[in-house]
């Protein structure tokens, strides 16, 4: 097969046991704990230098 040829699926059906979709959302959601954490001080970062920024531009500003 070459790689310029594509190839289609298509899922007709897809029957899942509701413990084992369970305990993947369970796995789902601890394993965002940590993402979160990471987007949590990246904000919290962008927000000390832009906080740093507006206060060390605070005595031009005329208020």
């Amino acid at each position: 097969m070459e790689k310029s040829e594509k190839e289609r699926v298509i899922v007709s059906g897809l029957e899942i046991p509701f413990w084992d979709l369970v305990w993947f959302m369970v796995k789902l959601a601890l394993a965002s704990i940590p993402a979160m954490l990471i987007i949590y001080i990246f904000i919290m970062l962008l927000g000390l230098l832009f906080g740093g920024v507006a206060n060390l531009m605070a005595p031009f500003s005329g208020v």
